[in-house]
């Protein structure tokens, strides 16, 4: 059986690494995401996903397994958002894509030009949709869309309750269905 994220953390505190390169690998990919599609700017996000990692190092040796170590990973990740938005004097994160660019959808060979290109348009509605979203709504929905994370983690991983998560990422579904919708 494979160890849980609580018990691979509790080893690396006790000096086992191999058990942070298996908590690495596991959630270096959704963290990514996460942090990538919160603050568009790709260099911006490199120095939060390392600082995330490099704090959750430094804390391990007073983790407790009192809450999910995911969701003990997103609450650092979460007050590391917080601590850059205040660097650069804001409140929340910048919205507008930056570069322009669109995420490819993949497509066999066979599929016809035409389709390949609505679905392009339709990833690029959506990625401007959730760019539109307000930041305690976006980070609700990410939260919950990129790392499957659950409401109860998601208000403990922002601060608030389950009520006020509950509604952030019902509201961010809403405005992303009317965006899809509309367009």
């Amino acid at each position: 059986m494979e160890a849980s994220d609580e018990q691979l953390m509790l080893a690396y505190a006790g000096g086992d690494a191999a058990a942070f390169e298996a908590l690495y690998a596991r959630h270096k990919g959704p963290l990514y995401r996460f942090v990538l599609r919160s603050v568009k700017v790709a260099a911006e996000a490199d120095e939060i996903f390392q600082d995330v990692w490099m704090r959750a190092i430094e804390a391990r040796h007073r983790y407790e397994p009192k809450a999910k170590f995911r969701t003990w990973l997103y609450t650092i990740a979460h007050n590391r958002f917080v601590d850059h938005w205040r660097a650069k004097g804001l409140s929340v994160v910048p919205l507008e894509h930056e570069d322009g660019t669109v995420m490819d959808v993949p497509a066999g060979p066979s599929a016809e030009p035409h389709r390949r290109a609505e679905a392009r348009q339709s990833v690029a509605r959506l990625l401007d949709a959730i760019a539109a979203l307000p930041a305690a709504q976006r980070e609700a929905f990410l939260l919950h869309e990129e790392s499957g994370l659950s409401v109860a983690e998601i208000a403990a991983i922002t601060g608030s309750n389950e009520e006020a998560a509950k509604s952030r990422l019902r509201y961010a579904m809403n405005k992303l269905r009317e965006a899809i919708d509309h367009d």
